[in-house]
């Protein structure tokens, strides 16, 4: 397993994402639960995503001086195509968060909170996925053709799918915990359980992190294959990826009041994975160049949100 991930570089980027953490949870404490503004949540994406040009800046600098230019090249656009790639797939996330919040009715106050466990167990997750991925690749490079086979059939199912909303009655999760669990009708404040007469309850903020858990699980599996698709070292499949992630809850916050807006983006992100994974499928015959794969994605999903503002969704008589 080639990377380029020495015992500095990790340790560099654990520093940097321990530091965000910390700074990002004790201001989201500051005065207590709230609801996020757009002008916060703005700031707050614009922070994130220059902390993730900074990282790619450094290391970029690092890898030029240690290999020579050409090297560095290659690493600073590999960086920011994961990047680009992961952050774009990370509005489909927004879009079920989004939706999520709304059939339970989740209080503003309390979405700050279920959003930083999701990107959290979100996170844990992915490091696991992605060694996990990484240590395939380096053994059996099939694997590279089961996963851009996946991706295209997602892709497509995902095109099929764009514009339908998803019928959470029959989530087979939620019946399931609505089958075996006590669940209240009514929130308790922060908890996720309390107890009703000597017997534990659970209230649907503990529903809803669940739900979002597995839609980690879900989008993990989608997105971590796309991302080897730009490179197989594991320390730029991972610090991309995450840098993506830390700036999930300010583009919520940034998106909720817009998502009918972008109705046409599932369409682009659909493209982009069936894009990719036809561009892993190839990689034995041509390999398409970083450079191409970073401006053919930046290209699909800008498309497709200058498509949406153009042509603005249509709204059934009388609804909203």
């Amino acid at each position: 397993m080639q990377t380029i991930g020495s015992p500095m570089l990790w340790g560099v980027f654990l520093a940097f994402v321990v530091a965000a953490l910390l700074v990002d949870l004790v201001l989201m404490r500051h005065g207590g639960p709230h609801k996020v503004t757009f002008k916060e949540a703005a700031w707050w994406s614009v922070g994130w995503i220059a902390l993730a040009l900074v990282f790619n800046a450094g290391l970029w600098w690092y890898v030029s001086r240690e290999s020579g230019a050409e090297v560095g090249n290659q690493i600073g656009l590999e960086f920011l195509t994961g990047y680009l790639v992961e952050k774009s797939l990370a509005v489909d996330n927004i879009f079920v968060f989004l939706m999520l919040f709304s059939y339970f009715a989740v209080p503003e106050e309390q979405r700050q909170r279920v959003l930083v466990i999701g990107i959290l167990g979100a996170i844990a997750l992915r490091t696991v996925l992605i060694f996990a991925g990484a240590l395939l690749l380096a053994k059996f490079h099939w694997v590279l053709y089961v996963f851009g086979a996946f991706l295209v059939i997602t892709g497509i199912k995902m095109l099929l799918a764009a514009g339908k909303a998803p019928d959470l009655e029959r989530n087979p999760v939620l019946r399931w915990m609505r089958g075996h669990l006590r669940l209240t009708h009514e929130y308790s404040g922060d908890k996720l359980s309390i107890l009703r007469d000597g017997r534990r309850w659970f209230t649907p903020l503990f529903a809803v992190i669940v739900l979002i858990g597995v839609t980690d699980v879900i989008f993990a599996v989608d997105s971590i294959p796309a991302i080897f698709a730009i490179t197989s070292d594991p320390f730029i499949v991972l610090t991309s990826n995450v840098f993506a992630v830390l700036g999930l809850r300010a583009m919520f916050f940034l998106l909720q009041g817009m998502a009918d807006r972008f109705h046409l983006l599932p369409y682009g992100l659909a493209v982009v994975l069936v894009f990719i994974g036809v561009k892993m499928l190839l990689i034995d015959v041509y390999k398409i160049p970083i450079l191409v794969s970073l401006l053919g994605v930046a290209l699909i999903i800008g498309s497709s949100i200058v498509a949406s503002l153009l042509r603005p969704a249509k709204h059934e008589p009388g609804a909203g």
